[in-house]
């Protein structure tokens, strides 16, 4: 609960009530397109402020080498446990939409532990960009193989993944981030750390308002898959925890592990699925995502994850 004491998080739960509540109250398309593209740039100057000060060590390859494993790891695992309850098509759109991960989530997570006063490095930014794209190449060799008649080039799949506008401004800014150094971090201040909690809140209202009408959609689909929107994430969060043990993750780049592997795609997976994979309900895999993981991540999940974290990994070393 004590999340719900974040004043972005509760302007999220105001976005739901109202959503619920049928109130006229919108954020309008570009606004929201802003918001999302502020706080892209700013995580990735943030990050790549960060990467400046450390560099490229052999932790922070270690730890994106294990984000990489997850990010294909991940999809292919539940395809081959939906397949069994969901049609062909529809599995693997589900299952790239849970392989995926969702940078609101991660950004509020990293809210989260600056609040608790819980340090990480910069590279987990990398390692959400990088944790972004497998899933989604892989449904779409996985749908072309269904279909047996290769739909989709392969080559269009992996340039949407690539120039999509979210990730150039991520990687473009983290990128400016490393060359600007400490220079840029006091320069870009008041526009990437002052107004930050203010647009997070401010998205998260919107991100509340689209939740209340994805949960609505959602409705008539079976029981089984709220079943898997709740339970997919503490699932795919214990792989990570244990992949962060193994590999002797830091206790704040675990949790951020943790956060992406558990989260769902709602903005990049679906806009490439909806025209790499025509065939699938988007009802299905963005009413789960949406609708349920992500209000589920965002008020009980990345509380939970972040106090177990450190209890598991002090019963791991000893």
């Amino acid at each position: 609960m004590q999340n719900l004491t974040d004043p972005a998080v509760l302007f999220f739960v105001l976005g739901v009530g109202a959503g619920l509540l049928r109130s006229n109250l919108q954020i309008p398309q570009p606004i929201s397109k802003f918001l999302s593209l502020y706080l892209l740039m700013a995580l990735g100057l943030k990050g790549g402020f960060s990467l400046a000060q450390s560099g490229f060590s052999g932790d922070v390859l270690l730890t994106l080498a294990c984000a990489v494993l997850l990010s294909v790891l991940i999809p292919l695992i539940a395809y081959s446990l939906l397949r069994r309850v969901l049609p062909a098509l529809d599995a693997v759109a589900v299952a790239a939409t849970y392989g995926s991960v969702s940078a609101v989530t991660f950004v509020t997570a990293t809210q989260y532990l600056d609040h608790q006063g819980i340090a990480y490095g910069g590279h987990m930014a990398a390692a959400m960009a990088l944790m972004e794209s497998p899933a989604i190449i892989l449904a779409v060799l996985a749908a072309n193989h269904l279909r047996q008649n290769g739909l989709t080039p392969l080559r269009q799949v992996f340039r949407e993944s690539l120039t999509d506008g979210a990730q150039v401004v991520l990687v473009g800014a983290m990128i400016i981030g490393v060359l600007t150094g400490d220079a840029g971090r006091e320069s870009m201040r008041p526009f990437s750390a002052d107004l930050f909690k203010g647009m997070l809140a401010l998205f998260l209202l919107d991100m509340g308002l689209m939740t209340a009408k994805s949960l609505t959609q959602f409705k008539g689909h079976s029981a089984w898959l709220l079943c898997w929107s709740l339970g997919a994430p503490i699932v795919h969060a214990a792989m990570a925890c244990g992949l962060a043990l193994v590999a002797g993750l830091g206790i704040g780049d675990s949790i951020l592990l943790v956060v992406l592997a558990a989260s769902a795609s709602y903005i990049a997976v679906p806009a490439v699925l909806r025209h790499a994979i025509p065939e699938a309900n988007p009802g299905i895999y963005l009413g789960m995502s949406l609708g349920i993981t992500f209000p589920f991540n965002i008020l009980i999940g990345i509380p939970l994850y972040s106090t177990a974290m450190p209890y598991l990994q002090r019963l791991f070393l000893s």
